[in-house]
């Protein structure tokens, strides 16, 4: 019984040593705890009011490219690379602020540099593209482009960092990586301010191509959206199996190509029926013999 009080004692009394020893290390290293901990919550603060003033001086270039009468999609572009840059050096600051050298921001920012390179290679592309748009604009915003490579189409919105916004006729929103639109051909149809109307039908080969010739120039001369001051034709442009193939080509503005279209498109089917000329289908004529 003695021998076991005596080992219950010298646990005790290790315990009691060791929990000194914690007590003198935490209470040695509590100044620096409390100081680091009132850092963290300056940087926080700083952060968020960083946030807001960023957040400031973004407006007011936007403002100022407005007044300029800098594009918007491309006054977009530049400040997000402005935005970039300016949350780069507030994390530079907050860092050297928690004590780290300069140096060693430098090298984590170089690292991350090198690491952002070799996981974004495909996307640095994107910004180089997207830097090229800026400089020689193959279009601004509000243009109707369309994308040839993969037959994207639309009304360009805006130019980011990486990627290029349209928003098609039929109120879809398609994000095009600028890499994409710089390597490959594009069309601008708003880049002039008429655009021709370019459609077929097909007549029966019993029909007069002449008479059905004046009912196509009068449905084009009736409509309000075609150019009368430019030329407006009707061809044959081939003789199909089913068929005689009549070409029509008129002038419109850009914004009433579709409406135009669509409109003359429906009227042409109206005015044949009227007219007992018959739009041909593809059919196949069998004889029997005996």
């Amino acid at each position: 019984m003695e021998q076991i009080a005596e080992n219950t004692a010298d646990s005790l009394t290790e315990s009691v040593k060791e929990v000194n020893q914690f007590t003198q290390y935490f209470q040695g290293k509590m100044p620096g705890l409390m100081d680091l901990g009132i850092k963290l919550v300056i940087v926080l603060i700083a952060f968020f009011v960083c946030r807001k003033i960023i957040q400031l001086i973004l407006k007011i270039f936007d403002r100022s490219f407005e007044r300029a009468g800098m594009e918007a999609a491309f006054a977009h572009f530049t400040l997000s690379i402005m935005k970039a840059i300016m949350y780069v050096m507030v994390v530079a600051v907050m860092a050297t602020f928690l004590g780290v050298s300069g140096a060693s921001v430098a090298a984590l920012i170089g690292s991350m540099g090198v690491g952002v390179v070799l996981a974004l290679k495909e996307s640095l592309s994107n910004i180089a593209g997207g830097f090229i748009l800026l400089f020689m604009k193959p279009f601004v915003s509000g243009d109707y482009i369309h994308e040839d490579t993969h037959g994207n189409e639309g009304t360009v919105v805006k130019v980011d960092l990486f990627y290029t916004t349209l928003l098609t006729i039929d109120n879809r929103t398609v994000s095009i990586p600028n890499g994409i639109i710089t390597n490959s051909s594009l069309t601008n149809i708003s880049k002039q301010d008429k655009r021709q109307l370019r459609e077929k039908v097909g007549i029966s080969y019993r029909n007069d191509i002449n008479e059905a010739r004046k009912v196509l120039l009068a449905i084009l001369q009736k409509d309000a959206a075609i150019l009368k001051e430019e030329k407006i034709e009707v061809v044959v442009e081939s003789l199909g199996d089913s068929g005689v193939i009549l070409g029509w080509h008129a002038w419109v503005r850009p914004q009433d190509y579709f409406p135009a279209k669509w409109r003359i498109t429906e009227e042409i089917k109206y005015r044949f029926d009227e007219n007992q000329i018959e739009i041909p289908y593809q059919q196949i004529d069998v004889k029997i013999s005996r």
